[in-house]
C-alpha cells in the first residue's frame, strides 16, 4: 500500500503504566464462548417432552427449506425480524416466555453449544430468573447437569416446561430446560440476558446427547423445516453499548428482507458444532500462504456465542504480522493485538482507513470451487468506549485460540447466516445492516477454483468430546484394574510366598534370563 505513513490520529494506547484503561473500562474484553465441557456423561436418559410423533412439514416436509412466510400458519418470518437485542461484546438475546403463568426472560442466542438453560435462583449479575415453584407446568427430571465454557461454567437441574416466543413461531411447546443453580463467571456484570439458548447439535448436549435440544423439539413439535437463520446488527457500534442493537433469529427458514445478493453455502463437515472448512485467508488481498490444515486446527466453526474472530495461534501470529505490515501505522504496541490495550483516536477521525480488509475462503458445495467472505476494518477494529469529550477507543476484534478457528460475532455481524441443518450446510449472504456511515463493511465474492489448495483441509481423525470421554474412561478403568491387582499382590500373606534357602540356587538356567520374552 505504498510507504507507511505515521497516523496523526493515533493519540493514545491505553497501557498499564498509564492506568487510564482501568479507570474508564470495566467490561471484560471478551465474553465467554462455549466449548465442549469435560466430565463424564451419565447413562443415556431419553428426555423427549411429550407430544405427537414427528411429521412431515406442511411447507414441503420437515426437512424442507422454507423460503416464504405463511402468515396464517405456524411461520411468519416477518414477525421474527428484529426479535433480537444486544451487542457483540455481550451477546444477542431473544425474549422468551417460560412456564405457566409465563415468566419473561431474555435468552442469549448461541450456535456453539446445545443446552437450553436459564437462571433458576437469584444472581447478583442477572435481573430476573425462572422460579420453577411459580410454574404449574414445570416438571423436574431430577438430573444434574454441568456445562463448562472456556470462561465460566454453570451447574443445574434438568426439567421440562412450556415456552412461547413472542416474536417467533406461533404456539407453545414443551422443551427440555436446565435451571442454573450455581455458576462461576457465566453471568457477567452488565449483561441483559438471563439464560442461554444452545442451537448446535445434540452431540454437544449435556449430560448426554439423548437430551433433545431446543431446536430439535421445535422441529418435531411445530413441524417446522430443520433450518434457522441469524442476523446480528452491531457493525461499527460500541461492543459494550446500551444493548439496543437489533438483530433477527428466524426459526424455520429464510427471510428475504434480511440479505442482499446471493446466498453462498459451505458444507457442514461434522454435526456437533457447525464445523466448516476454511481454505485460506487473505489480508489486504494477499494470501497468507499457509497450509490450509492450519486454518482448521483442530476445527473451524461458526459460533454466535463467541464475540471475536478467533484464530489458531500460528494463523493469528501471521495475520497480525500481515495487518501490521499493510496498515498505515508505523509503530503499534503489541498490547493492542493481544487485547490488553486499547487504541484511541480523536472522535472526529475514523481509524478504519488505516487497516486492510480481511478475507476468509470457504469451500463451496461444489468441492472444486470456493467463495470468500470479507470483512472491512469497521468490523474488526471495534469501538469500545470514549474518554472525555474528545477520544474514542477501539479494541482488536481478533484473538488467538488453542483449539479452533471460530467465526464469531466479529465476522457474523457482517452477514446473514443460514444454518441449513436439513441439507448439512451453512450459508452466508451480505446483511443490509452491515453498514457504517452508509457504506457496506462486508463482501461475498466467488466462485474461485480450489486447484491451489488440498482436496481436504480437515483432519480425517476427528476426536469429538463424547469419543474422548469414552477413551479416557476406558483408560481410567484399565489403570484402576492394574492398581487393584498390584494392591492384592502386596497384601498376599508372607506364608503364601516361597522363601529361598541356602539350597536354592538362582542361576541363568533357572531364571528369566534364559526364558525371557523374545
Amino acid at each position: 500500500m505504498g510507504t507507511p505513513l505515521a497516523a496523526p490520529g493515533l493519540l493514545l494506547l491505553l497501557a498499564g503504566t498509564a492506568g487510564l484503561c482501568r479507570a474508564f473500562f470495566s467490561v471484560p474484553l471478551r465474553v465467554s464462548h462455549p466449548v465442549a465441557p469435560g466430565g463424564s456423561p451419565p447413562a443415556p436418559v431419553v428426555l423427549r417432552p411429550a407430544s405427537g410423533s414427528r411429521q412431515q412439514d406442511p411447507l414441503g416436509g420437515a426437512d424442507g427449506l422454507a423460503l416464504a412466510s405463511d402468515p396464517g400458519g405456524t411461520l411468519n418470518f416477518l414477525a421474527m425480524v428484529e426479535n433480537l437485542q444486544g451487542d457483540s461484546g455481550r451477546g444477542y438475546y431473544l425474549e422468551m416466555l417460560i412456564g405457566t403463568p409465563p415468566q419473561a426472560l431474555n435468552i442469549l442466542v448461541d450456535t456453539g453449544s446445545s443446552n437450553f438453560a436459564v437462571a433458576g435462583v437469584p444472581d447478583p449479575d442477572v435481573t430476573s430468573y425462572f422460579n420453577t415453584k411459580l410454574s404449574s407446568t414445570y416438571k423436574s427430571q431430577g438430573i444434574d447437569v454441568t456445562v463448562k465454557y472456556s470462561q465460566g461454567s454453570w451447574t443445574g437441574v434438568l426439567g421440562t416446561d412450556v415456552i412461547t416466543i413472542p416474536k417467533g413461531i406461533y404456539g407453545s411447546y414443551t422443551i427440555n430446560i436446565a435451571t442454573i443453580l450455581e455458576s462461576e463467571n457465566f453471568f457477567l456484570p452488565g449483561v441483559k440476558w438471563h439464560g442461554i439458548l444452545g442451537l448446535a447439535y445434540d452431540a454437544l448436549a449435556k449430560p448426554s446427547s439423548s437430551v433433545e435440544t431446543f431446536f430439535d423439539s421445535l422441529v418435531r413439535q411445530a413441524k417446522i423445516p430443520n433450518i434457522f437463520s441469524l442476523q446480528m446488527c452491531g457493525a461499527g457500534l460500541p461492543v459494550s453499548g446500551s444493548g439496543t442493537n437489533g438483530g433477527s433469529l428466524v426459526l424455520g427458514g429464510i427471510e428475504p428482507s434480511l440479505y442482499k445478493g446471493d446466498i453462498w453455502y459451505t458444507p457442514i463437515k461434522e454435526e456437533w458444532y457447525y464445523q466448516v472448512e476454511i481454505l485460506k485467508l487473505e489480508v489486504g488481498g494477499q494470501n497468507l500462504q499457509l497450509d490450509c490444515r492450519e486454518y482448521n486446527a483442530d476445527k473451524a466453526i461458526v459460533d454466535s456465542g463467541t464475540t471475536l474472530l478467533r484464530l489458531p495461534q500460528k494463523v493469528f501470529s501471521v495475520v497480525v504480522q500481515a495487518i501490521a505490515r499493510t496498515s498505515l501505522i508505523q509503530e503499534f504496541s503489541s498490547g493492542f493485538w493481544t487485547g490488553s490495550q486499547l487504541a484511541c483516536w480523536d472522535k472526529t477521525e475514523r481509524p478504519w482507513s488505516l487497516f486492510p480488509k480481511l478475507s476468509i475462503y470457504l469451500r463451496d458445495e461444489n468441492s472444486s470451487r470456493s467463495f470468500r467472505i470479507s470483512i472491512l476494518p469497521q468490523l474488526y477494529i471495534q469501538p469500545i468506549l470514549g474518554i472525555g469529550e474528545n477520544l474514542q477507543c477501539y479494541r482488536f476484534g481478533i484473538s488467538s485460540s488453542t483449539n479452533a478457528l471460530v467465526i464469531g460475532a466479529t465476522v457474523m455481524e457482517g452477514f446473514y447466516v443460514i444454518f441449513d441443518r436439513a441439507q448439512r450446510r451453512v450459508g452466508f449472504a451480505v446483511s443490509p445492516c452491515a453498514e457504517v456511515d452508509g457504506s457496506p463493511v462486508s463482501e461475498i465474492e466467488g466462485p474461485f477454483t480450489t486447484a491451489d489448495v488440498a482436496s481436504n483441509c480437515v483432519s480425517s481423525v476427528s476426536f469429538h468430546e463424547p469419543v474422548l470421554w469414552i477413551a479416557s474412561y476406558a483408560l481410567m478403568s484399565l489403570c484402576a484394574i492394574i492398581l487393584l491387582v498390584l494392591i492384592i499382590l502386596l497384601l498376599i500373606p508372607p506364608r503364601c510366598q516361597h522363601r529361598y534357602t541356602d539350597n536354592d540356587v538362582v542361576n541363568d538356567e533357572s531364571s528369566l534370563v534364559r526364558h525371557r520374552w523374545k
